[in-house]
């Protein structure tokens, strides 16, 4: 079972940046970035086939987020830019070996961290 252990979150104010961490046993075929706010669902904000390092972003992040992966560390990462306080929330990778459906879709990960808050002021 492959086990995922995110870092890196913090308290930061508006306009800076976070690099999010996240240690994994080893990689599934299919690697995401997702967040929650309070009282919000989780929503997906990057994600990123392995194999391939394809890389998604929702409109929403795209431009301020990357997401990308270091092989021989078995490390996935968020680089966050231009913090906004919309992007509070706690952040989780999470892993799937399915390429079926959505990669948003988080009924489809089967592999979750624990999450590392990020919290921006403005």
């Amino acid at each position: 079972q492959v086990q995922l252990v995110e870092s890196g979150g913090g308290s930061v104010q508006a306009g800076g940046s976070l690099r999010l961490s996240c240690a994994a046993s080893g990689f599934s075929n299919v690697m995401a970035w997702f967040r929650q706010a309070l009282e919000k669902e989780r929503e997906g904000v990057a994600g990123i086939y392995t194999g391939s390092a394809l890389a998604l972003y929702p409109s929403s992040v795209k431009g301020r987020f990357t997401i990308f992966q270091d092989n021989a560390k078995k490390t996935l990462y968020l680089q966050i830019n231009s913090l906004k306080p919309e992007d509070t929330a706690m952040y989780y990778c999470a892993g799937k070996n399915s390429y079926n459906g959505d990669w948003r879709d988080v009924t489809r990960y089967t592999v979750w961290g624990q999450g590392t808050q990020v919290t921006v002021s403005s």
